[in-house]
């Protein structure tokens, strides 16, 4: 903003800041200058004296910059980041790609159906192996079944091995913090992804107080090991129970209390080396089809193949199953703000910058280097600010991610002139409506009319995207707010972000 229009806004909120104070639904601005002044008020409040806010919004119409407030400076943007992954997969991959997971063998089976060695099933990072999208694990898995009995194997000899060394580096992203690994949404990044690299594990109180509480998995396995350590108690009692699970083990922890008279919580486990859960459950599924498997189930990764890189060349491809087009994965990944998917995807895009896994140049950067690599070469094409915007891992939980509003609202005024823009604008969230605003600004003006990719983390929340005004102006936005303490627990640091968009969508100027 200008140093005129900085002073005029200065001005403007000295005469408007206690007629604000005194409304509490004001009419919806009718005028630029009205709608600045507001803006101006809110973010000034003595609230956030301590905290930063960066704000820039513009006309997609007009082209021209309608208010910004430290709009260069650098933020947090937490999930804001997978705005910036996803448009990368969406120009790379475009809307009908399909990410195939394949099964590789030395030969042919026999004329008997007997495979005479190990059976390898190669991921590179398909998000949509799970229950969530299927009845069951089986069914998920039931496309590779059928293409390796449709290849006419019906024993295999050798061992079955899980193989997602096509993703190279730490199972984490760049910049995770170490409590992220006990949460769901800190689940292990693998090229064999399976169930969402996680487990259902329900507890439920025991038959007689005090005896230990009954737990399950979903779906039944015996590949993460619990350590029951609870207690049922007395009826109504409140409910305490908590998950550990030691890093880089598949041995869960779970210790706490229910009452006797509690319904039961079901919470999920991240499990470790999430290559050998999926080589697990196929086995099972093998064996429902009258597969066996005489060898071992074991699992391949980058490490295990830097002394023996897998050549596809010297293998053959028996048959292979495809995720969905990419253009179902998106609103999969941006509606519910799903990390794991994202990091995935943004793994796999790195996978695609070099056709030599086993150079010189894979052996030092890591998949997600390449990736980022493919992120920044992009964000030069699409001609956002430099200096401006830098990331180093996909899904926004990096403390170290870091871009502007003016980066951001490039980024979104750019996508909305993309040839997929109307995929890219439809994937994300509604206000009140679905995804992660699906409970947020409902009955204001701005539901149904803002579009935009929400960003929680610990001192960083944000909203990104896109809004019809009641003007029918079309307004591109990107709202940071970091380092705010809130001390009002009954409000959520989120309430005056929304405001700003609400009175987006209520603007009846031009």
């Amino acid at each position: 903003m200008t140093r005129v229009g900085t002073l005029l806004l200065v001005i403007g909120h000295l005469f408007f800041a206690s007629a604000v104070a005194q409304q509490t639904a004001p009419a919806a601005a009718d005028s630029l200058e009205a709608l600045q002044q507001r803006i101006f008020a809110l973010i000034t409040e003595p609230r956030y004296a301590s905290a930063m806010w960066g704000v820039k919004i513009i006309s997609l119409d007009t082209k021209k910059t309608l208010f910004e407030y430290n709009p260069q400076k650098l933020f947090s943007p937490a999930s804001n980041s997978k705005l910036y992954t996803m448009a990368l997969a969406l120009d790379r991959l475009g809307p009908d790609y399909r990410i195939r997971t394949s099964l590789y063998a030395r030969a042919r089976p026999n004329r008997r159906g007997i495979l005479d060695g190990d059976l390898i099933v190669f991921g590179r990072g398909d998000p949509t192996i799970n229950t969530r999208l299927h009845t069951n694990i089986y069914a998920a898995l039931e496309p590779l079944v059928s293409a390796l009995t449709n290849a006419g194997v019906k024993r295999i000899r050798g061992d079955l091995i899980g193989d997602d060394s096509s993703f190279r580096g730490p199972p984490y992203g760049s910049g995770w913090d170490w409590g992220d690994l006990q949460n769901y949404y800190g689940a292990e990044v693998s090229a064999l992804t399976i169930n969402d690299n996680t487990l259902q594990v329900l507890v439920k109180p025991g038959d007689h107080l005090g005896q230990p509480c009954q737990v399950s998995v979903v779906p039944p396995t015996a590949y993460l090991a619990i350590s029951n350590r609870t207690f049922t108690v007395l009826k109504g009692a409140k409910r305490a129970i908590h998950f550990y699970r030691p890093i880089a083990e598949n041995v869960l922890y779970i210790t706490g209390e229910i009452a006797i008279d509690d319904a039961g919580s079901t919470e999920d486990a991240m499990v470790h080396n999430p290559a050998g859960l999926f080589a697990g459950f196929f086995q099972e599924a093998l064996a429902r089809r009258g597969i066996e498997v005489a060898g071992h189930v074991r699992t391949m990764n980058w490490l295990d193949r830097a002394d023996q890189p897998l050549d596809l060349k010297e293998w053959v491809e028996l048959g292979s199953m495809k995720s969905p087009p990419f253009r179902e994965i998106l609103p999969e990944v941006l509606k519910p703000s799903q990390n794991l998917y994202t990091d995935l995807l943004l793994a796999h895009v790195g996978t695609m910058t070099t056709n030599a896994p086993s150079s010189r140049r894979g052996a030092e950067e890591t998949t997600e280097d390449l990736g980022v690599r493919a992120l920044r070469e992009f964000l030069a094409e699409a001609r956002l600010p430099s200096g401006q915007t830098f990331m180093e891992e996909g899904s926004g939980l990096s403390r170290n991610n870091l871009t502007s509003p003016n980066a951001t609202v490039a980024l979104l005024e750019f996508m909305s002139r993309h040839k997929y823009s109307d995929l890219f604008i439809n994937s994300l969230p509604v206000a009140g409506v679905d995804g992660t605003l699906r409970r947020r600004m409902k009955g204001t003006a701005a539901e149904g009319k803002v579009r935009a990719k929400t960003g929680t983390l610990g001192w960083a929340n944000s909203l990104s995207g896109y809004v019809t005004t009641a003007a029918g102006e079309h307004l591109a936005f990107s709202i940071m707010l970091n380092r705010f303490e809130n001390s009002d627990p009954n409000r959520p640091k989120t309430t005056d972000i929304d405001a700003i968009a609400v009175m987006l969508a209520a603007y009846s100027g031009k």
